[in-house]
């Protein structure tokens, strides 16, 4: 029976209830009609399959699987086929256990290195960031499995995620935070794509006609299921009108009751109903076809995450040739992440490792000779002067120091930002102790996001393992001697103080928006533009031997917008050990009307190369790598002029140069020119970036939304709790809500620091829900209508509350 035919027997009951889950990880099935239930799983860097009873915010236990790298981490490998095997592996994982859609890969742009998540995204560049999620998700859709790209769109902050209003203008919308989407959607089309709990502009991103009907299936041509993030939905109806097919987790029959009423009563037209009933049943029977049992090979899993560590740890200083060390010197090994390591992030992505291994063990194994100290508690970062000392008489008189510091679990998750960029001070005060005893320092620095570092003039090293999966510590150990090459390059800037970053004054502000006044100027595009000063700039990698960069050409000297063009360009190994460099290619528009960045990545290709060894590296540019997004004509456009096409080791360390014209295909098309309204996009200095509130109004093309409550606003269904417990009725609900939720989460890991980590995560999502969030969350206890008369009493309405109340209770008693 065919998808048409099914959709024609399905009762308007059966078809609302396709459209939210079943519960928290599977859909629903129709029996009557041989429907399956399919279940799907978070990712992205391993299949978090829950045991037992599911909560999704990471309390409970999930079932052993591989802990690949983080995103953060493999981004940093710039190799696009190892990303596709990964992604394989996580197919393999997903036929094993049953899981048809791994939640996956997380694309968000890292807009500023405090967002706590960013350990789960892949770069601050939306080329880079397309690219490398393309090949994941081309690796795991080849085992028949689905993904779900997220979070659609421009969820770059953790703090009030669930009701911030991203404020962006249309050109940064397209050219930094869609972008990635694009490529994805456009080289790989993932069954799913998954928007994100926060408001676009205004609206909600599950309800938001522009993101999900008109650029997503309109202009990319998506041709899968747009699913919420977990509890986002705000409006059901309007989420169906506008794109949004299927909601998650269950409501319990709430919205699809919603549903239902909204079709009987003509708001809802049936046939979009059906629209959205066809996706999900193409989804569900896609997920069926070809599958049979099968059981993964867990020691080739791991081989490949040790594979994924190698490739993408960086080699961040290597004063004097420290690196590589001799397996012959004597070692103190200092810090306890060498004895249980910082391997992954905490949250929804929290994977129970098939194994795990430790640079203890590791050095163990290979009989070297060493001594440990443990330096610092893990969950205290205060100085412990017993250990400190400890860790000073053993590396005293060792040849070389391995330190392993970075920021523990408590400093970046799921659910929360950070609030600075500096390593525990226990960290700090141990290194410089340390380096008093012994000069020959090299530290191991494990966190999903970028560190001051004003303590690295007392070390001679830098391995910047990032999180590097269960599989990290012999990856670690095989840069350290030598064995293999790093060949890992930052796909982040490292700035040297967080006040040196464009989003300084902008990140996560709110309460009710978060303006990204920085435009198109994110990351790189911001540091090269205004010519500051970085402590580790976008591409940058050390490696073991050196390259050679030459005969750059390109196939055209002059073109129109519409012709490719080809550049070529040799890069050979000119050092003494085989090693691989990743080649980039960046663009410059010489001269502009629009304001531009000074450069912004278009190509790279990753070579491997012996000593001596020379290979012709060959891009090829269509329009988009000369284009910006014109707002006047809603499209791309190229202005005439000329571009240099560099090509570098880094943002900062470009080897080759050349000069090309591009003729616009359009060159009649009006470019929007803001030097009188917003010049300061135009002259950036590496003073501490600001615009003026009428500056980014011109560039945002309309009156900016209000950032913070006005007097008389009201709360409504969609106030976080941690507003409304303010007044006296909202503590009542807020504290009944912390109750609920700790009695679902129940189970808490038996790790000490996962365990109070979680608590902290739990405190942020009650905070942070929005009042909405309590229909689906009270396991019935709370209906929409009570909700309605609770809100009336937070809002003073307390005769019109009570009577809500008495109409809930007498319904209910009327019911039993």
């Amino acid at each position: 029976m065919g998808i048409s035919e099914i959709i024609s027997k399905m009762t308007l009951e059966e078809k609302a209830s396709l459209c939210s889950g079943k519960d928290f990880w599977r859909l629903k099935e129709i029996e009557r009609l041989d429907i399956p239930s399919i279940m799907v799983a978070d990712g992205p860097h391993g299949l978090r399959k829950q045991a037992g009873e599911s909560d999704h915010v990471g309390i409970n236990n999930s079932l052993p699987a591989t802990c690949f790298p983080t995103a953060v981490t493999t981004a940093s490998s710039w190799n696009t086929e190892l990303m596709n095997e990964i992604g394989k592996a996580l197919g393999e994982a997903c036929l094993q256990e049953g899981v048809s859609v791994i939640l996956g890969p997380g694309m968000n742009i890292k807009r500023s290195p405090l967002c706590g998540r960013n350990f789960e995204y892949l770069s601050e560049d939306p080329y880079v960031t397309g690219k490398m999620a393309s090949a994941l998700i081309n690796g795991v859709q080849s085992k028949g499995i689905g993904t779900s790209i997220k979070h659609y769109a421009v969820n770059t902050q953790e703090k009030r995620r669930m009701t911030i209003d991203s404020v962006v203008d249309e050109r940064a919308l397209r050219e930094i935070y869609l972008a990635g989407f694009e490529t994805a959607v456009r080289e790989s089309q993932p069954w799913t794509v998954m928007s994100a709990y926060n408001l676009v502009n205004g609206t909600y991103a599950s309800e938001h006609k522009t993101l999900l009907t008109d650029i997503l299936r309109d202009e990319w041509k998506f041709e899968g299921i747009v699913v919420t993030d977990w509890g986002a939905c705000n409006d059901r109806v309007e989420g169906l009108k506008t794109g949004l097919d299927l909601e998650m987790p269950s409501s319990k029959g709430v919205n699809d009751q919603k549903i239902i009423e909204a079709v009987k009563e003509g708001t809802l037209s049936e046939a979009v109903l059906d629209r959205t009933v066809e996706r999900i049943l193409n989804l569900v029977f896609k997920s069926q076809e070809n599958k049979q049992a099968y059981t993964y090979d867990e020691k080739s899993q791991h081989d490949l995450a040790k594979k994924a560590a190698i490739e993408s740890i960086v080699l961040m200083k290597n004063e004097n040739s420290i690196l590589p060390i001799s397996h012959t010197s004597s070692i103190a090994v200092v810090g306890d992440f060498a004895k249980q390591p910082r391997y992954q992030g905490a949250g929804s992505s929290l994977i129970k490792p098939t194994k795990l291994d430790t640079i203890y063990d590791e050095f163990k194994q290979r009989e070297l000779t060493f001594n440990y100290s443990k330096g610092y508690e893990r969950n205290n970062d205060d100085p412990n002067e017993a250990l400190i000392k400890e860790a000073c008489e053993n590396a005293m008189e060792t040849d070389v120091v391995l330190l392993f510091i970075g920021l523990t679990e408590s400093y970046e998750s799921e659910g929360f930002d950070r609030d600075h960029l500096r390593v525990p001070e226990s960290h700090r005060v141990l290194l410089e102790r340390l380096s008093e005893v012994n000069e020959n320092i090299i530290v191991i620095l494990s966190g999903g996001s970028p560190v001051e570092m004003p303590w690295l003039k007392h070390a001679k090293g830098l391995v910047n393992s990032y999180l590097a999966g269960q599989a990290g510590a012999p990856a670690i150990a095989k840069i350290l001697f030598g064995e293999v090459n790093p060949s890992g390059k930052l796909a982040e800037t490292y700035p040297i103080q967080l006040e040196d970053h464009p989003s300084y004054h902008y990140f996560a502000k709110g309460p009710l928006t978060t303006e990204h006044r920085e435009s198109v100027y994110v990351g790189y595009r911001y540091f090269d533009t205004a010519n500051k000063e970085v402590l580790f700039p976008f591409g940058y990698g050390l490696s073991y031997t050196t390259f050679e960069y030459s005969d750059l050409t390109v196939s055209e000297e002059s073109i129109t917008d519409s012709e490719p063009v080809k550049v070529k360009v040799t890069v050979k190994n000119t050092g003494q050990m085989t090693g691989a460099e990743v080649v980039q290619l960046y663009v410059s528009d010489v001269e502009s009307t629009i304001y531009r960045p000074v450069q912004e990545l278009k190509g790279f290709k990753k070579v491997y190369l012996e000593p001596g060894e020379d290979q012709v590296v060959e891009f090829e540019l269509t329009k988009r790598a000369f284009a910006y997004y014109n707002e006047n004509m809603n499209d791309w456009h190229v202005e005439s002029g000329e571009f240099t096409i560099l090509i570098g080791s880094s943002s900062r360390d470009i080897r080759q140069r050349a000069t090309i014209y591009v003729k616009s295909s359009q060159p009649d098309v009006n470019v929007p020119d803001y030097r009188e309204t917003a010049p300061t996009y135009y002259k950036l200095t590496d003073s501490e970036f600001t615009i003026e509130d009428s500056e980014y109004q011109a560039v945002y093309g309309k009156e900016l939304p209000a950032s913070s409550y006005q007097k008389g606003d009201k709360f409504t269904m969609t106030s976080p709790l941690e507003d409304v417990r303010a007044t006296f009725f909202g503590r009542i609900v807020y504290n009944a809500a912390v109750k609920e939720l700790k009695k679902m989460t129940g189970g808490a890991d038996s790790n000490q620091a996962h365990e109070n980590l979680q608590v902290r995560m739990l405190e942020a999502v009650v905070k942070e829900m929005p009042f909405r969030s309590l229909v689906t969350m009270s396991n019935g206890a709370v209906s929409p209508a009570k909700a309605k008369a609770l809100l009336k009493l937070i809002n003073c309405q307390y005769i019109r509350g009570l009577i809500g109340l008495m109409k809930v209770s007498f319904k209910n008693r009327k019911k039993k």
